[in-house]
């Protein structure tokens, strides 16, 4: 039996024109900017005109801690709100926006998959309606006015040792990690060594999503820290007076894009930070257009819950005064499996002693959702066709001991059809009160923050600082940046900050390396184990795979 690819089933599917997509929730006709037939940008000044409008019910997405194997969160996300749309209901999708480094390096794009995807998914992989070169020219001209700075006198005796503001551009590209610039005469620079971050590991991203309008953007890009004088005070982009024209670079891309799903469904994509080095979120002003224009709103975040769903509800919830209505933790028996012990090539024979032995980290997830943070949960298990009925009854069991029903989520194979049984049991939690609560108190100190996550969401015994990491701590604190809440940067592999240890680990400890503020988007980065903010390729990158013929149609995207 054949399949088609994800972007075979995707160019054969007749797209409505965007105008249409925009009518089906209500945008009128002079807040829409078109970007071809098939996406547009909705003006950001809509949502003021809909401020007394109750919201909708949010959904939050989330995973499993991510395995080889692949668990279909984005796919999920988007087949539950057609799902949703088949049962009765209004429903509004809101994702993040591709990188190009996943799209052309080993994970590929994320626009969903099989019968559950959103369109032109080409263009929605590819450049879209080009938010990310935005970003990065905003980032790198902050780089360019701060450099400048230095150049022309350095009046405000900025360390070019202590510089923490490194340019960053859209690719995985290792080279880059490490750099010395500046060279080849004065005329030329001021040597010094410096770096590139990955954009969407970028601060101008993550300010990007937590903005709730353009002033809003540009007060939070005016606080971020570039670097340090040579007596240790912070150097802000107010000081190097770069804040309005970064605001006018991104005044353009912070109008959230629509397009729509494979059956029709308004689908919001703006955004997309990494949840592994990030918060891992789409943007506020997407999902709070989500929330005015679906009675539900469905949103998802990176990777597993113990990153993309801590962050969703400790950072973004906090930043927008949102709170999800009901949760869905996607997982596979095939990568229950793998964290079992398989190895990826015996993933499809049944195995009842492995999947017992990898369901732990589906509970700890669930336990962590319905317990830490108090959001209704259901576990929607994306099925295989070599998931055995037997394999199938002892996730459900196992979930069920928790209070927490299981959904077979078919919409790879058959989108919103496939969705229903999902969305019926979304509905019904979505309709239990809850009140969501954090993992930490913004009123205590970094270190108890860190710890509190440690020990809450990951089950481990605390966390330990490197003495760099101690002498950041007691220097942001003192600077007043103790009442922040935590971005932790950790693998997405592990609860743990160790790859290798997979499942559901114990007895181990946290490693700190380094913190660094985001002053602008208003948290705290901690650095944990071997995690990079610029990732490199793999030996073989997606990118060989990937071609265009002379009519310009794409192949092997993914």
């Amino acid at each position: 039996m054949s399949f088609k690819s994800d972007i075979e089933i995707a160019q054969e599917t007749k797209m409505a024109p965007i105008t249409e997509i925009a009518a089906k929730v209500g945008v009128p006709e002079e807040f829409i900017e078109q970007y071809g037939r098939y996406k547009a940008k909705v003006d950001y000044n809509f949502l003021e005109t809909l401020k007394d409008k109750p919201d909708g019910k949010l959904i939050l997405v989330s995973a499993i801690n991510p395995t080889p194997a692949g668990e279909g969160k984005t796919t999920t996300t988007v087949g539950l709100s057609d799902g949703l749309r088949k049962i009765g209901k209004n429903a509004v999708v809101a994702l993040r926006e591709p990188s190009l480094g996943p799209v052309f390096g080993v994970k590929g794009g994320a626009a969903g998959g099989g019968y559950a995807q959103v369109v032109p998914m080409e263009d929605i992989n590819l450049h879209f309606t080009g938010d990310f070169h935005a970003i990065g020219a905003a980032n790198n001209l902050i780089a360019a006015m701060m450099d400048n700075h230095i150049f022309q006198g350095n009046a405000l005796d900025i360390d070019t040792r202590r510089i923490t503001w490194k340019r960053c551009v859209d690719m995985n590209d290792r080279q880059l990690r490490f750099v010395t610039d500046g060279l080849g005469g004065r005329v030329n620079g001021v040597p010094r060594e410096d770096g590139f971050d990955i954009t969407v590991a970028s601060e101008i991203m993550a300010v990007f999503c937590l903005s709730k309008n353009i002033i809003d953007l540009k007060e939070r890009v005016a606080k971020i820290i570039v670097g340090y004088t040579r007596e240790e005070a912070p150097i802000t982009v107010a000081q190097l007076k770069a804040e309005g024209a970064v605001a006018a670079l991104l005044k353009d891309a912070l109008k959230p894009n629509l397009v729509q799903t494979l059956e029709g469904t308004p689908a919001f994509i703006h955004g997309g930070p990494f949840a592994n080095i990030a918060h891992g979120c789409n943007s506020i002003m997407a999902t709070k257009l989500a929330l005015k224009l679906g009675d539900y709103a469905v949103t998802e975040a990176g990777f597993g819950a113990d990153l993309g769903a801590e962050k969703f509800l400790d950072i973004k919830c906090r930043a927008a005064g949102l709170a999800p209505d009901a949760a869905v933790i996607v997982a596979t028996v095939r990568a229950l499996k793998h964290h079992g012990g398989v190895a990826k090539a015996d993933l499809n024979n049944e195995n009842l002693t492995a999947l017992e032995k990898g369901m732990p980290n589906l509970l700890r997830h669930v336990e962590n959702i319905t317990k830490v943070f108090g959001i209704p949960a259901v576990v929607a298990i994306n099925r295989f066709p070599t998931d055995s009925e037997a394999e199938l009854e002892l996730v459900e069991r196992k979930c069920k001991e928790l209070g927490v029903n299981v959904a077979l989520s078919e919409v790879w194979g058959k989108g919103g059809e496939g969705g229903k049984r999902l969305a019926e049991e979304v509905v019904r939690l979505c309709e239990q009160k809850s009140t969501l609560t954090h993992a930490y108190s913004l009123d205590v100190g970094i270190e108890e923050k860190i710890d509190s996550i440690v020990k809450k969401v990951y089950r481990g015994e605390g966390v330990d600082f490197t003495p760099a990491a101690r002498k950041q701590l007691t220097q942001l604190e003192r600077l007043g940046f103790g009442n922040l809440p935590i971005c932790m940067a950790k693998t997405q592999y592990s609860f743990s900050d160790d790859a290798a240890l997979l499942g559901a680990p114990a007895g181990f400890r946290v490693t700190v390396r380094g913190l660094k503020v985001s002053a602008g988007a208003g948290f705290i980065v901690a650095l944990t184990g071997e995690i990079m903010t610029m990732p490199g390729l793999p030996k073989a990158p997606s990118a060989e795979r990937i071609d265009v013929d002379e009519t310009g149609k794409i192949a092997g995207l993914f």
